[in-house]
């Protein structure tokens, strides 16, 4: 279940960069093809960039040739909240973090077996922790974690 760590618009506004503010509460779009994670092929998990809550695993990430990361089914069901959208004259599902309610993007019924989802989402929304071994054992690392 996810944790909440919602803050006001003020305090978001104060704490992220502008192009995370205006997609994550704003609900801005970021161009296609134009994302940091939207070709990644790395192993980790995708977290919210916002509060570090985890939303999705690499393995369900697949290349829908739409120009965003996209992912065929949440970390669990409780990870993330839609709703109706019907901006720009279009009716689609906006996909929130559930825990600070982050803007990430739009689920569409479009997406591979097993679910037929895809969550097309931002890669300014998210934040992909990876994991190494050392000498000490497993290291989960994230590019930033000052948001958090």
């Amino acid at each position: 279940m996810a944790k909440d760590k919602k803050r006001s618009a003020e305090e978001w506004k104060n704490l992220l960069p502008d192009d995370q503010f205006e997609v994550c509460f704003l609900g801005g779009t970021e161009r296609a093809f134009s994302g940091r994670y939207h070709d990644s092929k790395e192993p980790g998990t995708y977290a919210c960039a916002c509060c570090g809550e985890r939303l999705f695993e690499s393995e369900t990430k697949f290349d829908s040739g739409s120009g965003w990361p996209s992912f065929f089914k949440p970390v669990d069901e409780d990870a993330v909240v839609t709703h109706e959208d019907r901006k720009f004259g279009m009716a689609r599902t906006e996909v929130l973090c559930a825990a600070c309610d982050a803007h990430l993007g739009h689920v569409f019924p479009d997406g591979p077996a097993p679910t037929g989802l895809r969550y097309c989402m931002n890669s300014v929304a998210l934040q992909l922790e990876t994991e190494h071994e050392d000498d000490a054992g497993p290291v989960v690392e994230t590019a930033s974690s000052e948001n958090r």
